[in-house]
């Protein structure tokens, strides 16, 4: 009889960030495939959202309330998961955004920057979206001898994007920081991995992306010219990437890697 490589029916998986558009369909993805998801987030209302929609799916998920950056906040998220789903396998660290204080424009030079705003897209992006989480979950994972980590990038960590400069610059610190922890983990049985997503449009990247009228913005028409599918991505097609990285079955030997999901953008050079 075949193997079921994605039958994720004996993880317990923690995804930080499930309240927002990508870190929710990746919940809703390792859900469909037979996850116990805990949904962790500041934003109760989004998470029950999240949680409702797994449930009526048939899906196994409850809602943590934690801060991402703050340790203790997840340090009592992590025993109430324990608790009430199981000692978790799978940590999906989906946190992140920009500050636009942080953020290069014409009206705003790169010595002009606001070192609070450049701070606090660290904290959030490479502090909370992988640094503490990891502590917190991690050792965990490592106790049990086996266990998956997906840390979301973005292609910015590849190349660094004009405006979001401290989002780049933390984004890339977390590629960094996924390929220590998978050197030191991996004896202990615990796998780190990376994904990047391309362009997906959400709330914290719209005012960029789209005009008032919504028609596309220039900013728009310059990442579909430099993307070889010639479009967004939907936050529906992380769910295979994750899912993947996410069974010990499927990716049993991947450890340090960085999966790309952005239509061809970091392959296109001129």
């Amino acid at each position: 009889m075949a193997t079921n490589l994605f039958d994720l029916s004996s993880e317990v998986a923690v995804v930080i960030g499930a309240t927002g558009a990508l870190g929710g369909a990746m919940a809703r993805g390792l859900a469909q495939h037979g996850a116990a998801v805990a949904v962790v987030g500041r934003n109760a209302e989004r998470g029950a959202a999240v949680v409702s929609e797994i449930q009526q799916a048939g899906g196994r998920a409850e809602f943590f309330a934690a801060d991402a950056v703050s340790k203790s906040s997840l340090a009592a998220a992590r025993e109430a998961i324990v608790s009430r789903l199981g000692a978790p396998t799978v940590l999906v660290n989906a946190a992140g955004g920009n500050d636009p204080k942080a953020t290069v424009t014409a009206e705003q030079k790169f010595e002009e920057l606001s070192l609070d705003a450049w701070r606090g897209n660290f904290d959030l992006n490479l502090v909370g979206g992988v640094l503490l989480p990891c502590q917190v979950f991690g050792p965990a994972l490592c106790a049990a001898g086996r266990g998956s980590i997906i840390n979301v990038a973005s292609v910015s960590a590849h190349l660094p994007l004009s405006r979001v400069v401290s989002y780049s610059a933390a984004k890339a610190a977390v590629l960094n920081l996924t390929q220590f922890l998978a050197r030191e983990w991996a004896p202990r049985g615990v796998r780190v991995n990376s994904l990047t997503p391309g362009f997906f449009p959400a709330e914290q990247n719209r005012k960029l992306l789209f005009n008032d009228d919504g028609s596309p913005s220039t900013r728009t028409r310059s990442i579909w010219g430099h993307t070889p599918m010639g479009r967004f991505g939907q936050a529906d097609e992380l769910v295979g990437a994750t899912v993947f990285l996410a069974s010990s079955r499927a990716s049993s030997f991947v450890t340090g890697s960085d999966v790309r999901v952005d239509g061809g953008f970091l392959a296109q050079t001129i």
